[in-house]
């Protein structure tokens, strides 16, 4: 079984493999081509190009953040190439481009010191190992990063271990119980999906809840305990189009469930609320 020391190891490596240093470096360059052409403001430091780049984040002023960012980034500002990869995953603020997202998520990971992190940059990497993992799942269309789910379980399993994370316990259980990249194991899948839902993950907590009240291969249905979990999940459930989905859960188990199952959900929900309260 590997370490969480060992994992790093073969998760840098892996990514080392699939994305050379030459694809970073050219990426760098090319920013830097484009820099020249359009002076940058001066800064004196990557940190001062940082927080100057958040200001413009937070004035609506998208061009002059992006600017600001990129020089940040090339000074090795992990916030700074969060932010970027932020902007490009989601098209806000400059045209939507999921390559430049993962290089720079790859470039945190790259510069990662296990063996002195800075702890202030914990969630920064964190959650770039978990967007790495999920451009490896899934795979980025035309382009050389393909779906590669056992690289994406390395991810998640380091970002779940390592630092705690809710989401890559969220996603290494679909893949546990999905049985992609890895054997199907609906106990392990549970286990991963309690550690993200007790932190208040809605998706786990909807995913939980069904899966407990439904049962699974090798796991007997515990309806009230599911239940519970889909009332907390329906609870948090704000958004009608997007969270639909756990609605449509809820709704199904309350359909099908008895009094003795809604009245043992109350008193797992009363005793869940006290633990967190």
């Amino acid at each position: 079984m590997l370490t969480p020391s060992r994992l790093t190891g073969v998760v840098l490596f892996s990514l080392a493999v699939c994305l050379p240093g030459t694809r970073i470096d050219a990426f760098e360059a090319a920013d830097g081509a484009a820099a020249e052409k359009t002076p940058l403001q001066a800064f004196a430091t990557p940190r001062a190009a940082l927080q100057a780049g958040l200001e413009s984040v937070r004035s609506g002023d998208t061009a002059s953040a992006i600017e600001a960012l990129k020089y940040a980034a090339r000074g090795g500002e992990a916030l700074a190439q969060w932010k970027l990869a932020k902007i490009y995953a989601s098209g806000d603020g400059a045209p939507h481009d999921d390559l430049k997202a993962y290089d720079y998520f790859s470039q945190i990971v790259a510069n990662y010191d296990e063996d002195n992190p800075d702890r202030r940059d914990g969630a920064i990497v964190s959650s770039a190992f978990v967007a790495l993992g999920i451009y490896n799942l899934n795979g980025i269309a035309n382009s050389q990063v393909r779906p590669d789910p056992h690289r994406a379980l390395q991810m998640f399993q380091f970002a779940a271990t390592t630092f705690g994370d809710a989401n890559a316990q969220y996603n290494l259980a679909r893949m546990h119980l999905e049985g992609a990249g890895v054997d199907k194991d609906s106990r392990e899948a549970i286990r991963w999906l309690f550690l993200a839902a007790d932190k208040g993950h809605l998706q786990a907590e909807a995913l939980l809840g069904q899966t407990l009240f439904s049962g699974q291969e090798g796991v007997q249905p515990q309806r009230a305990r599911g239940l519970m979990w889909l009332t907390l999940a329906r609870e948090a459930a704000i958004d009608s189009k997007k969270d639909k989905w756990i609605i449509d859960l809820y709704d199904k188990a309350v359909a099908s469930a008895n009094d003795e199952d809604r009245q043992d959900a109350l008193a797992y929900l009363e005793d869940h609320l006290k633990r967190h309260n």
